[in-house]
């Protein structure tokens, strides 16, 4: 018999697979809410690191 799952608690956001736990020393942390300081719209942790993953991966497109 299957068990039935109940419907309580927060509906999962994310698929499987997606989320990325990383661990930044406190000296990278600093530096991440220095410069998300510096935005003219200061954004999010997660948001900052997506757009500086982005930034960089479009240089490393750059350099074939």
């Amino acid at each position: 018999m299957a068990l039935r799952r109940r419907g309580r608690g927060k509906a999962p956001t994310t698929k499987p697979g997606l989320r990325v736990a990383v661990h930044l020393q406190p000296d990278q942390l600093a530096a991440l809410d220095a410069w998300i300081a510096k935005l003219p719209k200061p954004v999010s942790r997660p948001q900052a690191i997506r757009a500086i993953l982005a930034a960089g991966l479009s240089v490393l497109d750059g350099e074939d």
